[in-house]
């Protein structure tokens, strides 16, 4: 090895290892009293404090668990340091989970101080295994700590350095490294202090190197340089950190496989496959048989989170998630996947579940009365397939207990060690990270799933308007579940609404807006508007959402969007009239099978704010019309383009004379086959018509005779309809309300008579508007008509008339007719 050069770039003190290569590792320096007395540019950016918001103040602004600063620093101090999981506070509220270690310094004068060496677990995950620098900080022990000023003079020092190079602490504190171990290795040393020192405070300078021990041999050491700040930013000294490789070069082989492998960890936010994932990779790579058991609330997102120390007699109940072995057939597996585990009350994996620490068994015996003596199950496969040793790792997050992981061996002849019960626990922890996302996930898709099924209509009510059937499937669970929905709304004079959107988005939000566009489009319906006018006031209101949302008044309100069709059918006329913001259009087949999907105006999205007019075509369809609306998760896929998916829906659908529930599966049949691009609805509604012998109308002149007039033909069509019952009640509801149109309206009146499952009256006129009821006095002559009729009828409304004019109806029970029929 080349000695005989100062340069930092030759061998002598080993390359640098680009910041890409390591996790950044954040230093503090604590005072006894637990007060930050140096920062770095490291712990400013895993935490967001700057070095003079923390420097001269307790520690516990940033470390929760320094809130009690003298407990804490006992315990540090009785265990000769204190290294593990915990969560530290970023500047913007949130909690951070982060491997720490507290190491004790000591200085000239008998003084202590306390270096917190902290690494965000996130970061460790995606590192591991890659020979970083850092992850070997956090998780070998012992580490050496050097912490030097401006002249590079050692201040202070831990005791396990000196078993790094053979120098003690006397001889170290007050000096140089080039005073204390002349030499060239010492001068490259200080040569890379000074370049952290003239860096400034936002470098952290890291180097392989090879350092001499006292015993004059030569050990792999990794070595760390980072300039430590004051409160006014400016550096203070320099904090080194070395740690031997040595005896951990086999370990870190394994860390490295497991860093390549660990890509897949996580692939997915579905927790039983994550499960799966971690027992295949600690196998074999240290371990014979894994098995991998959650919490039940885990996997289905279901009930309240398991917390550690807190379960009580209460044992969880654990669901399996994830096996392997290296035997075909997995013998060693007492349970399947998807089983329930039984959990012995008096073993370890309740100890290991209600404290929160790993166990292991370096040898496993069947001692007589012990534990796995009374479980004849576990018993019998360990002698059946020759299990020796084994560890329970604990799977937890944020201290909520997740499951947990035991490790076997069974062919591998060697015990357990401790090395390896930290490797696992290693595993397991960046597994835990995965788990736990994955398991918030599948509560908010629970959650969300939950909401959506519930805004949605159970039973489809199409009158004798149409027959309809529906289907919905959600996304899976990589993508969420999201903002679909569908609904038949009956309207007055036996006309049906047929509606279907889709909120941009996925996810318990979407869910959410879903059922507040939902309520909004049942709303409007109620009004009687038609199909453009209805969407231009869900534009309004989907904006005016938004704009409540927003936090800041000064901003734009956050878009939106959704997209909606929405049509109206009367049975009547056979005629469908629907509008589209944005949504793709219908399907429809006629009796004939022939498919077509009407050219509609597209119009914008909702909530987008573009203000164009939305646009309605009418349609005439024949009685036993197919019509199909449904939403892009149904058409569109990876592989094939939107066009390509309504032409397949069309081929699905142009079926001769089967079931609408046999349309739904065979249309939804392309979705289920295939992973979900995103939610797909299916609303079929096939039509129907009412001939004459159920709806008669009539033109009356408007003049003083046509109210007497009205009555007459009224109880002759009831009285030919069997409806007599009906008569004295029918013949007020028309005088008054071809009184008003005769008295506000000018020219023809129309009055129609429609027998459905109810009796409907409509009266038309040219005046566009609406009446009202009054509150007339006792003296009035005038105002009481409406009341009236709200009296007699079942309910009642009026609607515009395209074009110009209104429809007053009012409905009646058919109960109430003597031989009535209901269709």
């Amino acid at each position: 090895m080349t000695k005989t050069t100062t340069s930092t770039d030759r061998v002598a003190l080993g390359r640098q290892i680009h910041t890409s290569d390591v996790s950044d590792t954040a230093f503090a320096l604590l005072d006894e009293q637990g007060t930050v007395v140096a920062w770095t540019q490291a712990a400013e950016q895993l935490v967001g404090y700057s070095a003079g918001e923390v420097v001269g103040r307790s520690a516990a602004r940033v470390l929760p668990s320094f809130a009690k600063a003298s407990a804490f620093v006992e315990r540090c101090r009785a265990r000769d340091g204190w290294s593990g999981a915990t969560a530290v506070r970023h500047r913007d509220g949130r909690m951070l989970d982060v491997c720490m270690r507290m190491s004790l310094v000591r200085g000239q004068d008998g003084g202590t101080r306390w270096l917190a060496s902290v690494t965000d677990m996130g970061a460790l995950s995606g590192e591991v295994g890659n020979g970083s620098v850092q992850e070997s900080i956090l998780d070998r022990a012992p580490i050496g700590v050097v912490v030097r000023d401006l002249q590079l003079r050692c201040t202070w020092v831990n005791d396990a350095v000196e078993s790094h190079n053979g120098i003690s602490r006397d001889r170290r504190l007050g000096s140089r490294m080039t005073d204390a171990w002349p030499g060239i290795e010492a001068e490259v040393a200080e040569a890379v202090m000074r370049r952290v020192l003239r860096s400034g405070s936002t470098k952290v300078h890291e180097y392989r190197t090879w350092l001499p021990t006292g015993r004059g041999e030569e050990n792999p050491f990794a070595v760390s340089f980072s300039c430590l700040q004051g409160a006014d930013g400016r550096g203070l000294g320099v904090c080194v950190i070395s740690v031997d490789l040595t005896e951990s070069q086999q370990e870190r082989e394994r860390l490295a496989v497991l860093g390549e492998a660990g890509t897949c960890l996580g692939s997915t936010l579905d927790v039983m496959q994550t499960g799966q994932e971690l027992a295949d990779l600690a196998v074999p790579l240290f371990a014979d048989f894994v098995a991998v058991d959650l919490e039940q609330s885990v996997p289905f997102g279901e009930g309240p989170p398991v917390r550690i120390g807190s379960i009580g007699e209460r044992f969880p109940v654990l669901r399996r998630a994830g096996v392997a072995s290296t035997r075909p057939g997995i013998p060693e597996a007492a349970w399947e996947r998807g089983e329930h585990v039984h959990v012995p009350p008096a073993s370890p994996f309740i100890d290991v579940l209600r404290t929160g620490r790993s166990h292991m068994v370096p040898v496993l015996n069947i001692a007589p009365g012990s534990w796995i003596d009374r479980d004849p199950v576990r018993a019998q496969k360990i002698r059946e397939t020759g299990m020796h040793s084994a560890m329970v790792v604990p799977i937890r997050a944020r201290r909520t207990l997740l499951g947990a992981a035991v490790f076997i061996r069974t062919e591998n002849p060697v015990p357990f060690q401790v090395d390896d019960l930290l490797l696992a626990e290693e595993l397991v922890s960046r597994a835990a990270v995965s788990l736990d996302n994955a398991r918030q996930y599948a509560r908010e898709h629970t959650a969300a799933l939950a909401v959506q099924r519930s805004l949605l209509p159970r039973h489809l009510r199409g009158g004798v308007a149409v027959e309809a059937a529906s289907r919905y499937l959600p996304a899976d669970v990589d993508r969420g579940v999201g903002g679909d929905w569908f609904d038949v709304i009956p309207l007055s004079g036996a006309r049906v609404a047929l509606v279907v959107g889709d909120v941009v988005g996925h996810g318990l939000d979407a869910a959410v807006a879903m059922g507040r566009l939902r309520t909004a489009v049942r709303t409007l319906a109620d009004m009687e508007l038609p199909p453009d006018e209805l969407l231009a006031r869900l534009d309004d209101t989907v904006q005016r959402l938004a704009e409540e949302d927003t936090e800041d008044p000064h901003q734009g309100a956050a878009v939106v969007g959704a997209t909606c069709l929405y049509a109206v059918y009367d049975p009547v006329t056979r005629k469908c009239t629907m509008a589209t913001a944005g949504h793709l259009p219908p399907a429809i087949i006629d009796p004939q099978a022939r498919v077509t999907f009407p050219d509609l105006p597209t119009g914008a999205p909702l909530g987008i704010g573009l203000g164009v007019p939305f646009e309605a075509v009418e349609l005439e369809l024949p009685e036993g019309s197919l019509i199909a609306l449904y939403t892009d998760g149904l058409v569109e896929t990876r592989e094939d383009d939107i066009g390509e998916g309504m032409r397949r829906l069309g081929t699905a659908l142009a079926q001769p004379n089967p079931s609408l529930e046999d349309l739904c599966t065979r249309a939804m049949q392309p979705a289920r086959g295939q992973a979900a691009f995103d939610d797909a609805s299916l609303l079929l509604v096939r039509t129907r018509a009412l001939g004459p012998a159920q709806v008669t109308s009539w033109t009356l002149p408007s003049d003083d005779t046509t109210a007497r007039r009205a009555r007459n033909l009224v109880a002759r069509q009831l009285a030919e309809w069997g409806l007599e019952g009906l008569e004295d009640s029918t013949k007020l509801i028309v005088s008054e309300l071809v009184t008003n149109a005769v008295r506000h309206g000018t020219g023809s009146i129309d009055l129609r008579l429609t027998r459905h499952q109810v009796l409907t009256v409509e009266v038309s006129d040219t005046d566009a508007c609406s009446p009202r009821p009054r509150n007339a006095g006792t003296s009035d002559e005038n105002g009481r008509g409406l009341f009236l009729v709200s009296q007699l009828s079942r309910r009642w409304g009026t609607r515009p008339i395209p074009g110009g004019g209104k429809v007053v109806w009012a409905e009646a029970d058919l109960a109430h007719a003597s031989g009535a029929c209901d269709r």
